[in-house]
């Protein structure tokens, strides 16, 4: 189902966050020596941008559809994922993260991405009206305002790699 034009500005830093993810899995596995780089990398795309995308989500997106009783499981399930990422960003903001809690994070974050894509804003286009979609894309709009729209570029040691 094509995206409806009020969630597209979520789905353009899901696209950000699943490009960190693959270039995550593609360097798999990470040298103990890097791992500071990856971190720092981490960190800065939370504070530039997902901090303001999860807040958006608990405030705008998961309010709205909790009155679809068959969307509740999911919110809660996504709130869920929200508060492990946010552990897991935590320990990256500390440089406490090994190789394989970064992997970890990267599937975990994947993961969750693609279930709000392809479960709970598909279930949303089918179940709320156009005018709905559209007061919440415009609160949507409200609640981003404070993430950076810059594009930023990865550190050379987290560049993806050609494969050997």
């Amino acid at each position: 189902m094509l995206r409806d034009k009020n969630l597209i500005p979520l789905s353009h830093q899901h696209q950000r966050a699943l490009a960190l993810c693959v270039r995550i899995e593609r360097a798999y596995p990470i040298r103990n020596s890097d791992l500071e780089v990856w971190q720092r990398e981490i960190t800065q795309l939370f504070q530039n941008e997902v901090a303001v995308h999860f807040a958006a989500e608990e405030r705008v997106v998961f309010p709205a559809v909790r009155r679809f009783d068959e969307l509740v499981p999911l919110v809660e399930e996504l709130i869920a994922d929200h508060a492990e990422l946010r552990a897991s960003l935590a320990r990256a903001g500390a440089n406490e993260m090994s190789a394989i809690e970064l992997a970890d994070f990267a599937r975990g974050l994947s993961t969750h991405i693609r279930k709000e894509e392809r479960q709970l804003f598909e279930q949303m286009q089918k179940l709320m009206h156009l005018d709905e979609l559209a007061v919440l894309g415009q609160a949507l709009a409200d609640a981003l305002a404070d993430a950076e729209q810059a594009c930023q570029m990865p550190a050379e040691i987290t560049k993806v790699r050609p494969a050997k």
